[in-house]
């Protein structure tokens, strides 16, 4: 690995693919904040491939426990004490950072306009275009599955929502719990079930653009179809799942004890080290029958950001990592490094984990789009995301039908998102 490094480094350089180093007068010390703290040792291997090239600038990496790194961020940048680079959310989260002046526009940051489409920008860039983080960190969602287990019991990878559900029924029917997915952690409900849905029933990136237009009622056929998804997969679900928590899933599903499990690419890792004694790997969500298209939650997960109080010799040091991250020698390294978590720039890349591009292969031919609730959802109250995922935990435990889940959202998001007053009441 460090071989292969050092390699891609020195063709980089000679390339002129590294941006020249401006910054050569004394020692910079940087650091870089994030929710990631299960990245340390890989986050390193980055750091160290680009303190090879700027021997000049280290980057320290201090992560923050991930249900504690929105409001740490904001008590540090409010005292003056937040770091040089930090991870940001998309959209609504690090639009509020930037409008606030946390953020440092990078309109001019070389490499950022030419190497990320306005799509891949646009989480992390104003109405207008103005961008204030580099893209980072793609996601992918789906099914990962357990291959020893559906050839035990002869089945196939299902084409079709109708033959996801006629599998499931024949694994239940074997003895073993059919999804390991379970709803003592609320958020996994929201994040890898329903959204991991959303795209395969509303129709991808357009249909959720027709709702955020208010061209389309939140409770229209559309809508409740993913309410009733999440119905259609509720009997699937281990037995107490509602106090199952993530970890408790995963290993259901490591143990052999469930077939299948709703997640995202960001386990990987974990899956990897658990070492489970099967073969695994994943397939995506099925569209419905009669419908050719299908679709995959590709979601745009982080971006890099610059503190907009820091020093001036620190911003000059840190603009030169934000160029870096621009290049394809970084798209490389880092997708290799953090398999599951994908680039997001334009440059055509080979991953090394077959797991990874297992879930890469899962975009071709599929329509990609974001989670549900990221864009705009979240700027008000009641928020789109909170609104989904207990529309959806209803839905599982039985209270309330997928009508009346559809129906609660387009009433909460009516009361403060414009396009969702457009619609009559009681539509």
């Amino acid at each position: 690995m460090k071989l292969r490094l050092t390699l891609l480094l020195v063709i980089a350089m000679l390339l002129g693919l590294i941006p020249s180093v401006s910054a050569q007068g004394g020692e910079i010390a940087l650091t870089m904040g994030s929710w990631r703290v299960d990245d340390v040792a890989q986050m390193q291997v980055i750091l160290d491939a680009f303190h090879a090239a700027y021997p000049n600038i280290t980057i320290t990496f201090d992560p923050t426990n991930p249900p504690d790194y929105n409001a740490t961020l904001r008590t540090q940048l409010e005292g003056g004490t937040a770091p040089d680079l930090f991870y940001l959310r998309s959209y609504a989260t690090s639009r509020q950072l930037f409008e606030e002046g946390y953020l440092e526009p990078l309109g001019d940051l070389p490499g950022l306009m030419e190497n990320f489409t306005e799509a891949a920008r646009a989480p992390w860039a104003t109405d207008d275009g103005l961008p204030y983080g580099v893209p980072f960190i793609a996601v992918s969602h789906g099914v990962y599955y357990n291959i020893d287990l559906f050839n035990e019991l002869g089945l196939e990878v299902p084409q079709t929502w109708e033959e996801l559900l006629a599998v499931a029924q024949k694994i239940k029917d074997a003895g073993y719990d059919p999804f390991a997915n379970a709803s003592g952690d609320e958020w996994t409900i929201a994040e890898i079930v329903f959204m991991n849905i959303a795209p395969t029933f509303i129709g991808g990136y357009e249909g959720r653009q027709a709702y955020l237009n208010g061209e389309r009622c939140f409770n229209d056929e559309h809508a409740v179809a993913v309410f009733q998804a999440v119905a259609d997969l509720a009997p699937f679900l281990p037995e107490g799942q509602e106090a199952l928590t993530y970890y408790d899933s995963q290993q259901l599903f490591l143990m052999g004890e469930a077939a299948m499990w709703l997640g995202g690419s960001w386990d990987i890792p974990f899956f990897e080290s658990e070492a489970p004694d099967f073969e695994w790997s994943v397939f995506g969500i099925p569209a419905p029958e009669g419908q050719e298209q299908r679709y995959v939650t590709f979601h745009m997960d982080a971006g890099m950001g610059l503190n907009a109080a820091a020093p001036d010799d620190h911003k000059e040091a840190a603009k030169l990592f934000l160029e870096w991250m621009t290049t394809p020698e970084f798209a490389t390294l880092m997708g290799d490094t953090l398999p599951g978590f994908f680039p997001i720039s334009n440059h055509p890349i080979e991953l090394s984990n077959p797991h990874a591009n297992a879930f890469l292969a899962l975009n071709e031919g599929a329509g990609l789009d974001v989670r549900w609730a990221w864009e705009k959802l979240l700027d008000g109250q009641p928020d789109g995301y909170t609104l989904m995922q207990n529309g959806a935990l209803a839905v599982i435990a039985g209270t309330m039908t997928p009508q009346e889940a559809a129906d609660a959202l387009q009433e909460g998001l009516a009361q403060w998102f414009e396009p969702a007053q457009k619609c009559p009441a009681g539509m």
